[in-house]
């Protein structure tokens, strides 16, 4: 058995056990706000992230509200961008049904979509358009599904709607993974038919790696098409030169 794998599975899960306690504490100690849930998601990225070792490099200026838009690899970034800053997540409808990671995901305001309803698209629509009047930043992956890496799938424009109606504006970022043995960035990502805990257990034995977000400006858009348009070149424009591990350097961890 890889000892290393049980090691950092053990520490994760006291790690999420200790951060599901803090959501209940802080829920019954002071008023049940989205922005203090989005901070409660952002410190408890920040922990267990120290904790497994993982390095993040964070590139630009970090948004300020707004709308957030990202390019998709995996599970992982969702705590990649929560210990970035904090923000709110737009995820499918089936993450919120995972046991305990859902329950997390639900503590940290998250909004989730079933991607097959238009009903559902239509009532997150008018939830991003509520979270967007205030000051932490809501955060959807336009591909609607993580992959391989190797390139962008093309980008839904649906969410974008809010932002582009009340002139709020949209900050691009980029994220990428770098595994410190020199494997293919593909290795950390879940795509395909991966089952979710059998990826996990494999992300457990494998190496160390860091990970980079970079954000882009914010812009404000007058319509949907050329805010996916403009989001996608500048994400693909980010994504075009991955550093080496050595390159590297930690500014929020």
């Amino acid at each position: 058995m890889n000892l290393r794998a049980v090691r950092r599975a053990v520490t994760l899960g006291l790690a999420l056990l200790y951060c599901f306690a803090r959501s209940l504490f802080m829920r019954l100690t002071g008023p049940d706000t989205m922005e203090r849930r989005a901070l409660w998601q952002h410190e408890s990225g920040v922990l267990v992230m120290r904790l497994l070792n993982i390095r993040l490099t964070v590139k630009g200026p970090r948004p300020q509200g707004g709308l957030l838009v990202a390019n998709h690899l995996s599970y992982l970034d969702i705590l990649i961008f929560s210990t970035a800053l904090p923000v709110y997540l737009v995820s499918k409808i089936q993450i919120g049904r995972w046991p305990f990671f859902g329950t997390l995901a639900r503590a940290g305001g998250a909004l989730f979509v079933d991607r097959s309803s238009r009903a559902s698209a239509e009532a997150t629509t008018e939830q991003i358009a509520q979270r967007l009047r205030g000051p932490v930043p809501v955060l959807f992956f336009p591909e609607g599904t993580s992959t391989d890496g190797l390139r962008l799938l093309p980008f839904h424009s649906r969410f974008y709607t809010p932002a582009v109606e009340g002139a709020i504006p949209v900050t691009a970022a980029a994220i990428t993974y770098i595994a410190e043995d020199g494997s293919p960035e593909s290795e950390l990502c879940w795509y395909g038919d991966d089952e979710f805990l059998t990826h996990v257990w494999k992300v457990m034995r494998g190496p160390n790696f860091s990970a980079q977000v970079e954000f882009g400006l914010p812009h404000i858009y007058e319509d949907r098409r050329s805010a996916t348009d403009a989001t996608f070149a500048e994400i693909e424009s980010m994504r075009s030169t991955v550093p080496a591990v050595h390159e590297l350097t930690t500014d929020t961890l």
